[in-house]
Formats: C-alpha cells, sequence, structure tokens
C-alpha cells in the first residue's frame, strides 16, 4: 500500500475514535461509576470476590467500605501464588505476564500483573488514543510516511513455572501487532536487547537510515540517545537528520529540566511535544492538546480510580474520594482499580487537578519521593518548576539532580543539600544557589517558612557532580536505560550519600 494512502486511512481509523473519548468527556462521573460495576462483575467469582463479597457491593460507599486500599507488600502474597501457576485468586482470566518494576532505583522488584484485557483495553487502547489525539489537533500530520523512534527499557523476557516477567515495554513488544513493528524504529531485535550501551550503538545505526517522523521514550534517557546521533553523525541538529520529524512522545519523569535542552536540538517553532502518564500498572493520562502543560485523564481503560488529599495521607484523618468529589488544585494520592486485578491499589504517584471540566490533572510527584523532615512540604513539582525558572536566568542546563536532608544536629539547623549535574555549568554557583532558594520560597509557602530568618533551615547547599556522574552511578546499580530513573527527593540520605562518595 502506497504511504500516503497508508497515512490517510490510519488517520481516519484513528479519528473515529474521538467520539468515544467524547462520551466520557461529557459523562465523566457515570463512566467511571460503570467501570467500577463492570469490574466488580467480571471478578465476582475470584478468590477475592469471595472474600468481599462483590455481588453484593452495590454503590461506591460499599465498595470503598469493604476492600481495603494496599501497597504493593500487602498483595505480594497473591501474586507469588499467581507467578507459582495460581489462577483466578484476584482476576479471573490467567495472568501469564508480570511487569517486573523497581519504581524508581530500588533493588526491590515489584512483578505488577498484566492480563490480556489490560494490554488491550488499556496499554495498546491508549497507543491508538495518543495517535488520535495528536492527529486530531494536526491535521495537516504526515506521522505515517515515516517511522517512530521508540526508546523503551526492554530487555528479554523470562519464564519462570509458565508466567513470563520482564520490563513492561518486553511485555508490549511481545504482543505487538504486526502493522506496530512496521511503523517502528529500531527492530524488536535491537529494542529487546539487554547491555545498554550495545543496545544505544544498535538503535544509532538502524533509525539514521530510516525516516523517522516522531519519538517516544523517557525525556533524560532519549536525550542521551540523541546527542549520541549528533555525534555520530556530525549533524548541528536533529532536521538535518530526520527532515519530517514533528512530534516527541515523552512521559516517565519531569521535561521541565530538559525543555530547553530539546528546543536546542529540535530548533523548529512547530515541532510537538506530547506528555503521557502510564506505569507497569497501567496507562492513565494523555496530552489532549497541542502546547498543554496538563493531562486529559483517560477514563475507559478499565481502571476505576480514587484520591487521597495529600494533607491527610497516612493520617488518621485520612479520607478516599472518588473522581466527581475531587476538587482543582488540590494534591492527592492515587488510588487504582484495574482490569489486572489491582484492587484500590497505592501506585504511589501525586498529582493536581487543572480541570474538572474535563478532568485534566498534572503530576506532581510521588508519595514517598518528597522532603518532609522539617514540615517544609517539598515535592517534585517544586523542584522541577524552581530548576526551570532558574535555569532561564543563569543560563544553565541540568542532566541530573537529586536532593536530601542535612538533618539537625545539636545546636546546627537543618538545610537541604542538591547534588546537580550540569550539561552547562551556571556561571557562579553561589548566585545559582541564591537564586533556587528564592525560586523555591515562592513556590512553597511551608518552605518559605521553615526558611524565614533560617528559623529552622539554613540556605541549601549545592554540590557540582562531576560528568557522568549520575549515568555511573546508574551503570553501577545496572540500572540504564529505559525507565530507570534517579530518585529526586528524598527524606533519606542514602542515595545522595552514595553518589557525593562516587563524586570524590
Amino acid at each position: 500500500m502506497p504511504i500516503p494512502l497508508f497515512n490517510s486511512i490510519a488517520s481516519w481509523l484513528l479519528k473515529k475514535r474521538y467520539h468515544q473519548i467524547e462520551l466520557f468527556l461529557k459523562y465523566p462521573g457515570e463512566v467511571q461509576d460503570e467501570v467500577m460495576h463492570q469490574l466488580l462483575d467480571i471478578a465476582e467469582s475470584t478468590e477475592i470476590g469471595n472474600t468481599y463479597d462483590f455481588p453484593s457491593i452495590n454503590s461506591y460507599k460499599d465498595f470503598s467500605e469493604r476492600l481495603p486500599i494496599v501497597s504493593y507488600e500487602e498483595i505480594e502474597p497473591m501474586i507469588e501464588r499467581t507467578r507459582r501457576g495460581e489462577q483466578n485468586i484476584f482476576w479471573p482470566t490467567a495472568i501469564k505476564w508480570f511487569a517486573k518494576s523497581s519504581g524508581t532505583t530500588n533493588a526491590k522488584s515489584k512483578f505488577i500483573p498484566v492480563s490480556t484485557e489490560a494490554l488491550e483495553d488499556c496499554h495498546f487502547k491508549s497507543g491508538k488514543d495518543l495517535l488520535c489525539l495528536y492527529l486530531n489537533n494536526n491535521e495537516n500530520s504526515q506521522l505515517f510516511t515515516g517511522k517512530s523512534l521508540r526508546l523503551g527499557g526492554s530487555k528479554e523476557l523470562y519464564e519462570d513455572n509458565g508466567t513470563f516477567f520482564g520490563d513492561l515495554s518486553a511485555i508490549l513488544i511481545d504482543n505487538m501487532p504486526f502493522w506496530a513493528e512496521l511503523s517502528s524504529t529500531p527492530s524488536n531485535k535491537v529494542s529487546l536487547m539487554s547491555e545498554w550501551e550495545s543496545k544505544l550503538a544498535a538503535i544509532i545505526e538502524e533509525s539514521i537510515q530510516e525516516n523517522v517522523t516522531s519519538l517516544a521514550g523517557v525525556p533524560s534517557w532519549m536525550l542521551v540517545l540523541l546527542n549520541n546521533v549528533l555525534e555520530k553523525t556530525g549533524k548541528n541538529h536533529l532536521f538535518e537528520i530526520w527532515e519530517n520529524l514533528e512530534v516527541y512522545f515523552h512521559g516517565g519523569v519531569s521535561f521541565n529540566p530538559y525543555k530547553q535542552q530539546y528546543k536546542n536540538l529540535l530548533p523548529r517553532k512547530s515541532f510537538n511535544y506530547y506528555e503521557i502518564y502510564n506505569a507497569s500498572e497501567g496507562f492513565f493520562a494523555i496530552q489532549d492538546r497541542n502546547n498543554a502543560d496538563d493531562l486529559l485523564l483517560m477514563l475507559d481503560y478499565g481502571i476505576f480510580y480514587e484520591f487521597i488529599p495529600m494533607e491527610a495521607y497516612g493520617t488518621p484523618e485520612q479520607k478516599t474520594l472518588p473522581l466527581w468529589e475531587v476538587e482543582i488544585h488540590k494534591n492527592y494520592a492515587i488510588i487504582i482499580t484495574t482490569n489486572a486485578g489491582l484492587w484500590r491499589y497505592k501506585i504511589g504517584d501525586t498529582v493536581r487537578f487543572t480541570s474538572i471540566d474535563p478532568y485534566r490533572i498534572k503530576i506532581t510527584g510521588r508519595t514517598k519521593h518528597h522532603i518532609n523532615v522539617f514540615g517544609e512540604e517539598l515535592i517534585i513539582e517544586n523542584t522541577e518548576d524552581a530548576l526551570k525558572s532558574i535555569c532561564k536566568k543563569t543560563g544553565a542546563e541540568i542532566k541530573d539532580y537529586t536532593v536530601a536532608p542535612i538533618f539537625m544536629a545539636g545546636k546546627e539547623k537543618g538545610a537541604h543539600e542538591w547534588i546537580i549535574e550540569f550539561r552547562k555549568h551556571p556561571r557562579e554557583i553561589d548566585y545559582f544557589t541564591e537564586v533556587l532558594d528564592n525560586a523555591l520560597k515562592s513556590l512553597n509557602s511551608d518552605y518559605e517558612a521553615k526558611r524565614y530568618n533560617n528559623i529552622t533551615l539554613t540556605m541549601p547547599k549545592v554540590h557540582v557532580a562531576r560528568e557522568n556522574l549520575f549515568y555511573d552511578w546508574l551503570k553501577a546499580n545496572d540500572k540504564l536505560g529505559g525507565q530507570h530513573k534517579i530518585p529526586r527527593l528524598s527524606n533519606k540520605r542514602e542515595y545522595i550519600d552514595e553518589l557525593l562518595q562516587l563524586n570524590k
């Protein structure tokens, strides 16, 4: 089939889905309530369905009072039983795949169940929707005249007792329809390579020969790949290699610290950036407008959402709200119930609603990845926004960073300790530190209060990391490539102490 004709047919098919999206935009509460009841009906004869008497649950109130909110550790025994071959424990159809995930760079692995329904009705459906929304907003797109350069964390799948585990991207590639591979680069063989540095070279070798029209991957690792592409080809920017490149689909970490670096690599005002929000547990939200900084929560993927206001999270006053009770501008922890058998599961992410008609969100961080040792309530959204603004003021560019507390000792007050690896260094680190401190004060009133007259917190301490410090640290922990992330904020000093030791 000629490429222009394929492009027209694919665009027409994907745009048809937009009418279904309009349904949950118009009736969000009803759609979510229906999802909850469907999940309960499907799983009523499972072990968990019998335990909590699913057939007698008639309302959200019944659901929220009957089922407990759980962490991974609490459901791990059920997951391990399924991995050993037992079925019908938390989901009625056979669970054959498990997405191995550590969330960040922790050593402990999680094995997230992935059902056939989750693959088809969530992960693959969301991929089509991403394209649908993009094409709906960009009618002159020529996306399908070329290929998508995808950069996943995919290592090979491993078999254990008749079930398979590996990175989510490996599971998706293993189940991907043939047309998806035809429209992607690199090949599945290269995508599934385990050793990151060999894989990087192979991706470059394959992709520079292709007509790449889109990019897809985590910003930090994609930046490594793209800089290597320029180094290999000797070109000044990416349009000299792929002249038809039109969009970058990104997710996994905040794009803010990397935005200017991408603009340098892609110096074309018409180039588009589209953010997604997905995880091993499911696909949740998609940027649905050009140049937006928030994401549309997708409500018909077989995922039922609940939210806990962060001001009460983990306290006796903690209260869980359904979607139709959330408010804008508040920070919430997300609880999900999914079509892979996760019931009222704490995913560990936090979001803030920017709109409730329709429901749009911003990802603000992780429930575990914040600093609140001194009552300052510093979240990732604060640090990302602060760094974005001060990089403009100082001309700096940041590759990676992490922050931890300096604990009070005797009469010494506390502080925040930063280690930052710069791509482009600020002229004066003392001035950079002062501007950073002021930016955080303007973004976070709790931080400002603790910094007032150095009452609790003194000026931040910023270390300049040597070149490739974070890369070397990830390599030492066997965490190179794909989905692995630097822990930005921590209430403990474990990460920063390791990095400072390596920085000597």
